[in-house]
């Protein structure tokens, strides 16, 4: 005999599930009227595993120096490794530092470099991916895990599918990425032909801090600052 779904829950137990649509709202609301006064920024993504002797600790903060530099700001998730090398940078700039944080089990804990006015704490993971992807001119992707890899994905199937304006995705370290585009070449594009030429067009492998600003700055000759959706 089919068993039925109680209608109060799986277990016959009522929950408060719609009650969460405004908690989810609220982070919503939070975010966009604190976002929506910052500035153009661009989005730098990494491990939180990362630590301050590693190379691409510095890379990112200097990076994040030059996009300031180049009349930006930069937003990060706010917590340790590649996020606080991003904020770092920013900040000793004297440019916009922005901390999407959110609150985790382990790893997660915002970092010092973000300005004061310009912290936000989320709960959702999408919630807070949504306010990367409408504030954000640009990622500038640095070697990463799981976190990064979804954050970088999920930008890329939104420029193709056009639920999002176009904007620039840069992948920063060769001997880090060059094997995830060089699999996606040979076997999603030219094996299974599950994606086309055209959805690799945005997405850029460098190495320095100068080749990710000539990537930005000669994207946006093209295109207005604005948000993305």
């Amino acid at each position: 005999m089919k068993k039925e779904l109680h209608p109060k829950g799986w277990n016959g137990i009522k929950t408060n599930d719609s009650w969460a649509i405004f908690k989810i709202m609220g982070e919503f609301v939070n975010g966009y009227e604190k976002l929506s006064r910052i500035g153009p920024c661009v989005s730098i993504f990494g491990s939180a595993r990362t630590q301050p002797h590693d190379k691409y600790y510095q890379l990112a903060q200097d990076i994040a120096t030059h996009i300031v530099e180049a009349g930006y700001g930069v937003i990060t998730g706010g917590g340790p490794g590649i996020m606080e090398a991003g904020n770092k940078g920013a900040h000793l700039a004297g440019g916009t530092s922005v901390g999407l944080n959110i609150d985790l089990p382990f790893e997660q804990h915002d970092n010092p470099y973000i300005d004061s006015d310009k912290s936000l704490d989320f709960d959702y993971f999408f919630v807070r991916k949504v306010m990367f992807v409408k504030y954000s001119q640009g990622f500038v992707v640095m070697p990463g895990g799981f976190g990064t890899l979804d954050e970088l994905f999920e930008a890329i199937t939104l420029i193709q599918t056009k639920k999002i304006e176009k904007f620039p995705i840069i992948l920063v370290g060769t001997e880090f990425w060059g094997g995830v585009m060089d699999w996606i070449k040979d076997t999603l594009l030219e094996k299974f032909s599950t994606v086309s030429a055209t959805d690799l067009d945005l997405i850029h492998l460098v190495d320095t801090e100068t080749e990710v600003i000539d990537i930005l700055d000669g994207f946006y000759k093209q295109y207005e600052l604005s948000p993305n959706f």
